[in-house]
């Protein structure tokens, strides 16, 4: 049984998906695991991972575009601004999205579909340092 963990951390230039597929099947690697399930965490409430198309860039734009309309920037009835009047938006886009992925490894490789790519989701203004965590489970 294979068990190993490690912090990454990634600077964002604010508001957008960055992708870590790359990252995330560097460690995998390291792992020398063949099957089981390499975890994604990010330690932060105002960003956030998704699993999503990473052939076409336009999708993301429309991902961005979406959020920005559900969860928008200087409602007045918000009360948690005291970060910004981005800050409850982001904790608002968080809560919709996930703080964690589980993809499994199989024949060694993460078994992401063929356009499927790992995200950070910045969801501030401001550049930020987000840390992740990777964890790798299997044999």
């Amino acid at each position: 049984m294979i068990a190993k963990s490690e912090s990454f951390t990634l600077q964002t230039r604010g508001k957008g998906t960055y992708e870590i597929t790359g990252r995330v099947a560097e460690f995998l690697r390291s792992t020398g695991l063949t099957t089981g399930t390499i975890t994604v965490f990010v330690r932060h409430t105002s960003a956030s991972l998704i699993i999503y198309e990473n052939a076409d860039p336009s999708a993301r734009d429309d991902l961005h575009r979406y959020f920005d309309k559900i969860a928008p920037e200087g409602e007045p009835w918000f009360t948690h601004i005291f970060e910004g009047e981005d800050d409850m938006p982001a904790h608002l886009k968080m809560a919709l999205t996930r703080t964690s992925e589980v993809i499994p490894v199989h024949n060694g490789k993460l078994a992401l579909g063929t356009w499927q790519g790992i995200f950070l989701f910045e969801h501030r203004k401001a550049a930020h340092e987000r840390e992740l965590v990777f964890t790798a489970l299997g044999v």
